[in-house]
């Protein structure tokens, strides 16, 4: 194992695992036992109201103050849908991701669904549904607008293991009878039918770079599943099975789990230092070694700006199983 990813695994907790795979052991992800967060109290600017709000991150216990742009700090490689936003000179913040305690003294990561606010008479009156989520990579602040938001992600770590799953706890609320809202901020807010569904997401690819900065991908694994019925507590230990190379043929595909269209891409930073979508072009061969790992847990499975208000997904010691 690489230096590199040392630091992103921690491998003294490996542990025996039981389920529907023939894996034996987990690997858990860096502070992915969600006992240890930043927060980081940040000022929004006097004219919509100039409040002091706590931002959250994933990493070292620690309290960094103001509104400076936050990086992934103590080797954590975990960012968050919480952000820090400057827009024509206002300083606001989202947060929709919290640390909580599901039993005395043991944390988890608790994501939520709600409209972000932004008002201020005869000058700003912005409303944007945000969906709590956590996922492996960067977020680029300042944030500076409401466009392309995936182009504010860094989506994915550098990554050449061959997990059979993932393993996580989760609980999950489901508001009765709710639907779904979308609201970007610019126009009028748009009731949906239908109610959104928590979502878990782990995609193994061989990413490469062209002459001309553009990275393509091709898919060796995929984990994706949808969850959309409230639970009576903690379901502990569950299973995502990582399924390798074209599985379009397989028992138990599902459209979403398909390969991510060009106009959807996610983003990583090429060579050059560029922010450039990531295009999957193809399945790869089911014995493939990956370069990099996407895996992401979201209150909310819809387009962005899209979501369930009060959904409410709480996940806890996540790792990969092998």
């Amino acid at each position: 194992m690489t230096k590199h990813l040392i630091s992103l695994i921690s491998l003294g907790a490996v542990v025996a695992v039981s389920g529907p795979v023939e894996a034996r052991t987990v690997e858990m992800i860096k502070y992915g036992d969600f006992e240890n967060w930043v927060t980081r109290p940040i000022k929004e600017s006097a004219i919509i109201g100039g409040k002091t709000k706590n931002v959250y991150e994933i990493g070292p216990n620690a309290t960094i103050p103001g509104d400076r742009p936050y990086t992934n700090s103590g080797g954590s490689p975990w960012a968050t849908s919480n952000v820090m936003a400057k827009v024509m000179g206002v300083t606001k913040t989202s947060n929709a991701v919290y640390p909580d305690e599901r039993s005395a003294g043991n944390r988890c990561a608790k994501l939520t669904s709600h409209m972000e606010t932004c008002k201020a008479a005869g000058v700003i009156n912005v409303d944007v549904m945000v969906a709590g989520s956590i996922f492996l990579g960067k977020m680029l602040e300042p944030i500076k607008n409401t466009k392309n938001p995936y182009s504010k992600m860094e989506m994915g770590i550098p990554f050449t293991k061959r997990p059979a799953a993932l393993r996580y706890d989760y609980r999950l609320v489901v508001p009765s009878g709710a639907g779904r809202v979308y609201s970007s901020g610019f126009g009028a807010k748009k009731q949906l039918a239908g109610t959104d569904k928590a979502e878990v997401l782990v995609l193994l690819q061989r990413r490469w770079e062209d002459a001309d900065g553009n990275i393509f991908a091709k898919r060796v694994g995929t984990g994706r599943e949808l969850l959309g019925r409230s639970t009576s507590g903690w379901v502990n230990n569950h299973i995502l099975k990582i399924n390798y190379g074209d599985i379009t043929s397989t028992p138990g595909y599902k459209p979403f789990m398909g390969l991510i269209p060009e106009a959807k891409s996610y983003y990583a930073r090429n060579s050059r230092g560029q922010m450039v979508p990531v295009k999957e072009v193809g399945w790869d061969d089911a014995s493939a070694t990956p370069t990099h790992v996407i895996l992401m847990m979201s209150s909310g499975s819809g387009e962005p700006y899209t979501a369930t208000p009060d959904m409410t997904f709480w996940v806890d010691n996540v790792g990969f199983v092998y």
